[in-house]
């Protein structure tokens, strides 16, 4: 009512629960909340709401491409986020964090770059990958 959209990326429709550990990429659609601990990279379509939602005590092991992320957590790996990523008091990433809009409480920690990208604009975890493999491997003469 009066211009106010209900925030629809509170909501999970998977759960990882506290106890459990994922071997192996995730891909999802909707919400994603994690408890636990998931080895391996965790992504959603681009042109999505979809969220994921990383809880305190939480850690992702691989890179994060999710349009709108809210970490409590760690992730090990670069996030991609091409709408927002909020970032709470007791947040942890090791990698890059390319991002359209960005909140961070104090105390989170980023341990990489800040990269803006306007919206749109934020690369997917697979072309950087085959960016940096391209800068890697030397050409032949």
């Amino acid at each position: 009512m009066f211009g106010r959209r209900k925030n629809r990326h509170n909501s999970a429709n998977t759960i990882v629960g506290i106890d459990t550990r994922v071997n192996g990429d995730m891909h999802f659609t909707g919400g994603l909340h994690v408890d636990g601990i998931v080895h391996g990279n965790v992504s959603a379509d681009p042109d999505s709401e979809s969220s994921l939602s990383l809880a305190d005590g939480a850690t992702v092991d691989g890179g994060v491409t999710v349009p709108y992320v809210l970490l409590e957590g760690m992730v090990k790996g670069d996030v991609f986020a091409n709408k927002r990523v909020i970032l709470g008091s007791s947040a942890r990433i090791i990698g890059n964090v390319y991002y359209n809009l960005i909140e961070m409480a104090i105390g989170a920690e980023i341990n990489g770059k800040l990269v803006h990208q306007p919206e749109g604009q934020v690369p997917l975890l697979e072309q950087t990958a085959k960016i940096d493999e391209s800068a890697a491997v030397p050409s032949e003469a």
